[in-house]
């Protein structure tokens, strides 16, 4: 079903009801029913995803799909073959095979197709590509790394093919023959025509790839940097914007509340699509003094900066400031986030990810909080414990000096906010990452639509509930399991990786470029998101017409 919003036709209906922003393009505002509550979490209970009337989903992919080229005990889409054993059971704990937990999705369409396993096959035009962020451990790990290290890979999902080549493998080593550690964010640069990878572990690398296989994985350590790196994406003078999510420890004197431990990045080339050569930015916040937002200003509960930060109506001066540049400090790699700290740099409640508004010209950033995902955190209400949507404004992607102020701010109901993507020129939908004791407090993770012409601090304005997320059959027996997963792999699903895009692989199709355009019926934008956890299922959400 087609369902547009017309201004001409604009209805004052509640906003718990449904969106529909005034304006006449279609590509400004979609119309989606809101589903009224959360699914509960309720021990041994499996109930259904629940979506907007309007959309439903479709499987691509799930955990067992079988690889088309198979390696070692890498042979499906998301589950390792380090035991014979899907699904978990109470009678044999244990046996559960390590759930990969495919990630951040990212669609292209390549005209002229690509290669696989099997080079007598025409695998189409149409392509979804991910990483993993679990994988098998490797005792004991190869050098240079410290410790442990778990084995992920690549994996491309050959959208046209059948079903024996549905899921590539890509890769599960870099260049050097390193394992690959487990991913969290990918996109493309149009202009390296490489996929990008991020590793959310502070001392792991960052990783460039081919589309096409085979391929080869870059480390991108002495360039990008190491870091907790998840979100990550380009802009259109073709820099590197990267949001990290690095947990803080509890702070001394508080219930639960984190000191803030991550940042936001920006990869400046010397030119684009030099993945080698430029400057790593980190960004800084200035409060009402001129002094910067730190670490060390943010350390007390309830500090005067973190909670000005997180309060509606206030806006903040930001610059950026350069960490490293290869040009004066060579290309050994290092970790971000140390550097980050010691040039004041403001760090934020575990960032996820970033994406820039439609319409914009890159002008406007709007990044994820998630927060300390804990019903009893001190500075839930105050300083960002459950969560924000914070909004960066430059003149251009390349300015050094823009402001920042809080676009939305969680609450107990909207918390854990996550992956996001713009559905529309104004609507940007959030999904959650909350965890189990949120979800036995208020219900399991739900999708949020929110609006950038919308002032959520007013009261009556909130987002609206596209998709009340279920828990399938692994996930509720690994939730009901003790020690939880077995002890192995975790419990409740989670959302993650939504994406829209129309696939150019272009600097047009950067997402961001231009304003999506869903219900259209011509089949050129997709909409994407994994389902994490239990049987690891990536879907494609679709409009009824």
């Amino acid at each position: 079903m087609k369902r547009f919003a017309l201004l001409a036709l604009a209805v004052l209906v509640s906003a718990a009801a449904f969106v529909a922003i005034g304006g006449a393009d279609p590509g400004d505002s979609l119309d989606l029913t809101g589903v009224a509550t959360p699914n509960a979490a309720v021990p041994g209970v499996a109930p259904a995803d629940r979506l907007s009337p309007q959309v439903r989903q479709v499987a691509v992919a799930q955990g067992s799909t079988a690889l088309e080229n198979p390696t070692g005990v890498i042979t499906y889409y998301g589950y390792e073959a380090d035991v014979p054993n899907f699904v978990p059971t109470a009678a044999a704990p244990g046996t559960e095979a390590q759930k990969t937990e495919p990630d951040k999705n990212t669609y292209l369409v390549f005209k002229d197709g690509l290669h696989g396993a099997d080079p007598g096959y025409d695998y189409g035009t149409h392509f979804l590509f991910q990483g993993h962020e679990a994988g098998v451990t490797l005792h004991p790990s190869p050098p240079p790394f410290a410790g442990t290290v778990k084995q992920s890979y690549i994996t491309r999902i050959n959208l046209d093919a059948d079903a024996a080549h549905r899921v590539t493998l890509l890769a599960y080593q870099d260049e050097n023959r390193n394992p690959l550690q487990t991913i969290d964010g990918s996109t493309w640069d149009p202009w390296a025509q490489k996929l990008l990878f991020t590793t959310e572990s502070t001392n792991a690398p960052t990783y460039a790839a081919g589309a096409n296989y085979p391929t080869t994985v870059e480390d991108l350590s002495g360039s990008l940097g190491r870091g907790g790196y998840e979100g990550i994406q380009d802009d259109g003078d073709g820099n590197i914007w990267i949001v990290e999510d690095i947990g803080g420890s509890t702070k001394p004197g508080s219930v639960n509340a984190k000191a803030p431990n991550s940042f936001v990045y920006r990869y400046v080339p010397k030119s684009p699509g030099d993945l080698r050569h430029g400057k790593l930015q980190v960004l800084q916040v200035l409060d009402d003094s001129g002094s910067p937002i730190t670490v060390a200003s943010q350390a007390a509960v309830n500090s005067p900066d973190q909670v000005a930060l997180h309060g509606y109506g206030t806006s903040f001066k930001t610059n950026w400031v350069t960490i490293h540049d290869t040009a004066s400090d060579g290309s050994a790699p290092f970790v971000a986030n140390t550097l980050a700290k010691a040039a004041n740099g403001t760090p934020f409640k575990r960032p996820e990810n970033g994406v820039f508004r439609p319409g914009t010209h890159f002008g406007e950033f709007y990044f994820t909080e998630t927060g300390d995902t804990n019903a009893t955190s001190t500075e839930n209400a105050t300083a960002g414990g459950w969560g924000s949507v914070f909004k960066l404004t430059q003149r251009g992607p390349s300015d050094d000096h823009g402001r920042i102020s809080v676009f939305f701010k969680g609450d107990q109901a909207h918390t854990g906010l996550d992956n996001i993507t713009f559905l529309s020129r104004n609507q940007l939908s959030a999904v959650e990452d909350a965890g189990a004791g949120l979800h036995t407090a208020r219900g399991l993770d739900s999708g949020w639509l929110l609006d950038a012409t919308t002032d959520y601090s007013q009261a009556g304005n909130a987002p609206v509930r596209w998709f009340a997320q279920g828990r399938d059959a692994s996930a509720t027996l690994d939730a009901a399991a003790s020690p939880v997963g077995f002890g192995k792999n975790e419990d409740d699903n989670e959302i993650t990786g939504i994406h829209v895009s129309d696939g150019d692989p272009g600097p047009n199709g950067i997402l961001g470029a231009k304003a999506p355009n869903l219900p259209a019926g011509n089949d050129k934008w997709r909409w994407f998101y994994t389902r994490q956890h239990g049987d690891n299922v990536t879907f494609e959400v679709v409009f009824d017409r």
